[in-house]
């Protein structure tokens, strides 16, 4: 545990650390901006340095662990149906609890100026985030080709992006960014982890690779649906 707490803290300052060394250099030799608005970005990168680190530690605690036994769990059921729709809850679930849908939800709707109210956003994207994890646990159950499915959902995008305003096309690829944030790509993939572990003969590796590819063709759809509606 001391290892892997030593492990995430390096981690974490390899990304912090280049950020703020940029700025500074920046702040010093380039814009020269008021020096209290400099050390207030000093103590947010402290803060944010803290935050990630309690945070992917509570996520290699907690998280991954719990998303592996019920991976294992909801497939040891037998039954395709109910792994389908448990699959489709802990997808929409961690989608909405994902930090980086809240962020950009509230920036699109400031930017909209409450044109695209953020809940809906959110819902939106949450729905395509479940029902593409669905689709790919049925794709490691069924043993369906990756790339069939990966062609298909990118033709589907190509086709609706003709009928989408353009304010929706790139709002929906933001959304199916955000979906690959801290918070759901841990669970989704322990989640297809402890899935395929269950399965005999079957790859833990190679089942769940694409699995967060997957899962973020959803958000980009379902947004894109969406700008159809309202548009």
């Amino acid at each position: 545990m001391i290892k892997d707490v030593k492990e995430i803290l390096f981690e974490v300052l390899q990304a912090i650390i280049p950020i703020v060394v940029v700025v500074s250099l920046i702040q010093f030799f380039v814009i020269r901006t008021p020096i209290d608005l400099f050390w207030q970005f000093i103590a947010g990168a402290v803060m944010v340095t803290a935050g990630l680190f309690l945070f992917l530690v509570g996520v290699r605690v907690s998280l991954l662990p719990i998303g592996e036994m019920i991976g294992s769990e909801v497939t040891s059921h037998g039954s395709l149906v109910f792994l389908l729709v448990a699959a489709f809850i802990f997808g929409f679930v961690i989608t909405v609890a994902e930090p980086d849908v809240r962020v950009l939800s509230h920036q699109v709707d400031i930017a909209s100026r409450g044109a695209i109210e953020s809940n809906i956003l959110i819902v939106a994207v949450a729905l395509g985030v479940g029902l593409f994890v669905s689709l790919a646990i049925l794709r490691i159950l069924l043993g369906i080709p990756i790339f069939y499915l990966l062609t298909a959902g990118y033709v589907l995008i190509v086709i609706l992006s003709f009928f989408t305003p353009p304010a929706f096309v790139a709002i929906s690829f933001d959304a199916g960014g955000v979906t690959t944030g801290p918070m759901a790509v841990p669970f989704i993939l322990a989640l297809g982890v402890g899935a395929t572990a269950v399965l005999g003969g079957k790859s833990t590796v190679s089942d769940t690779f694409g699995l967060i590819g997957l899962a973020s063709i959803g958000p980009v759809l379902s947004v894109m649906i969406l700008g159809v509606i309202f548009g």
